[in-house]
């Protein structure tokens, strides 16, 4: 069983806490951190952890063996160092950093000082994303030629307004920094890192309770393209669907897929047992800090992830293509 504490006690930070504590045999909170101790206070004792307000008591305390990280963006990377620097694994939330280079930054800290990095990329444990990795690395559906993606919520309506997620310096690109991420991540986990990226943003309603449409082309390395969207705000969707020279499958919310194969039978649709995505990257992370295998998300995803998400930002500013460093 691994301690760990979990700094920043906001609506993710509470999340965190809830899909593990008392039921994972992998990992628990012993400790929370929180600049507004007197609104957490209850949920810290219902949870049955010690509270605090300094990232630093949860870092010097013996009890402490791994540090979970749901803090403002601009914070992550030097968060990450300094429990890197204390000899502790970090789990950082998603983004890891709003640069690719300041996202190397903290990768860099993490191998060097020997401990695990982790990051809340919690959709790639979708049932229905599984199974399609899967057949994708099979594979069955040939090489891959192109990859649609959409991940909408209806969050944007349920945020406190002028908080940090509607700071275009915290959250920049729209809805790309909050649902948008996660499909980046998506595609990337299946066709591998991009060599350039289109986006466009269309903005109807400024924060609070915004509403706007990020679109985005892009190209991987590979040669194949791919495209994604999320609006602000609107009813929750997930789709990521590939397309391959043998066949195509649509992952379709959180359980469902459908493959189709050319020459072959009508689409098939398949319903698998519901996971919980958050409680199986939590104890994916456990078993990367005790030895039992990798992370699922690697750091160079981690930094092709970052460096696409730069790109984005970087082709919404210039109106045009963006190409993203090697």
């Amino acid at each position: 069983m691994i301690n760990a504490a979990v700094i920043g006690l906001g609506r993710w930070g509470k999340s965190l806490v809830t899909a593990v504590q008392g039921k994972s045999q992998r990992i628990r909170f012993v400790h929370g951190v929180s600049k507004e101790p007197d609104d957490v206070r209850a949920f810290a004792a219902q949870h049955g952890f010690r509270l605090s307000t300094e990232l630093d008591d949860a870092i010097a305390n013996p009890e402490v063996q791994a540090v979970f990280l749901a803090t403002p963006h601009s914070l992550h990377v030097e968060q990450v160092r300094a429990v890197a620097r204390a000899g502790k694994p970090v789990w950082c939330e998603k983004p890891l950093a709003l640069t690719r280079a300041e996202a190397a930054r903290a990768v860099s800290a993490c191998r060097d000082a020997k401990v695990v990095l982790g990051s809340g990329n919690n959709k790639r444990c979708f049932a229905s994303m599984r199974e399609l990795k899967k057949l994708v690395t099979s594979g069955a559906l040939g090489d891959i030629i192109h990859i649609e993606a959409h991940y909408s919520n209806e969050h944007s309506t349920r945020t406190v307004a002028g908080g940090w997620r509607d700071d275009p310096n915290e959250s920049p690109g729209g809805g790309l920094t909050g649902a948008g991420l996660h499909i980046l991540d998506a595609l990337i986990n299946l066709g591998g890192p991009m060599r350039s990226v289109d986006a466009k943003l269309y903005e109807q309603k400024p924060p609070p309770d915004p509403r706007d449409c990020l679109a985005v082309l892009a190209q991987f390395t590979s040669g194949a393209t791919g495209t994604m969207a999320t609006v602000r705000a609107a009813p929750n969707i997930w789709r990521v669907h590939v397309f391959g020279s043998k066949g195509m499958a649509e992952a379709r919310d959180e359980d469902q897929l459908t493959v189709s194969m050319i020459g072959g039978a009508p689409a098939q649709t398949h319903t698998y047992e519901h996971v919980d995505s958050l409680k199986a990257l939590a104890e994916s992370f456990a078993d990367a800090v005790e030895g039992r295998g990798p992370f699922l998300v690697s750091p160079d995803e981690m930094l092709a992830l970052i460096g696409a998400f730069e790109a984005i930002l970087t082709s919404l500013k210039v109106g045009g293509p963006a190409q993203i460093p090697a």
